[in-house]
């Protein structure tokens, strides 16, 4: 059982950065997909960024590619999410998950564990 919590939300101007933190415990980073989900009120989840367990791969929805930077540390069992040039449309609550021993998986069917959610608020 993998238990994922994270931090680091907040409210932030358009134009800013934050970075999102996910401490992990009862399984490692490093055998596990990691996914950064983001659920904005009256929409569904939506992927935001994986890396998957090898960390060879990676995946970035197109609205973040470019702002966004989705890393882990081993050592830390942590996986972060560098959010820069933050737009008021990223707004939403952002949630860490975990997917077993996986490549890049997107769909949120592939993940077992989930935190809590950290909320994001990027005002204009």
């Amino acid at each position: 059982q993998v238990q994922l919590v994270e931090s680091g939300g907040g409210l932030v101007q358009a134009g800013g950065s934050l970075r999102l933190s996910c401490a992990a415990s009862g399984g490692t980073v490093s055998s596990n997909a990691m996914g950064w989900f983001r659920q904005a009120p009256g929409k569904e989840r939506e992927p935001v960024a994986v890396i998957s367990a090898s960390a060879f791969g990676t995946y970035y929805a197109d609205s973040v590619k470019g702002r966004f930077t989705i890393s882990r540390d081993t050592a830390k069992n942590m996986v972060y999410l560098k959010m820069n040039s933050l737009k008021p449309e990223d707004t939403a609550v952002y949630y860490c998950a975990a997917a077993g021993p996986s490549g890049v998986a997107v769909s949120l069917n592939h993940y077992k564990y989930w935190g809590q959610g950290t909320q994001v608020t990027v005002s204009s």
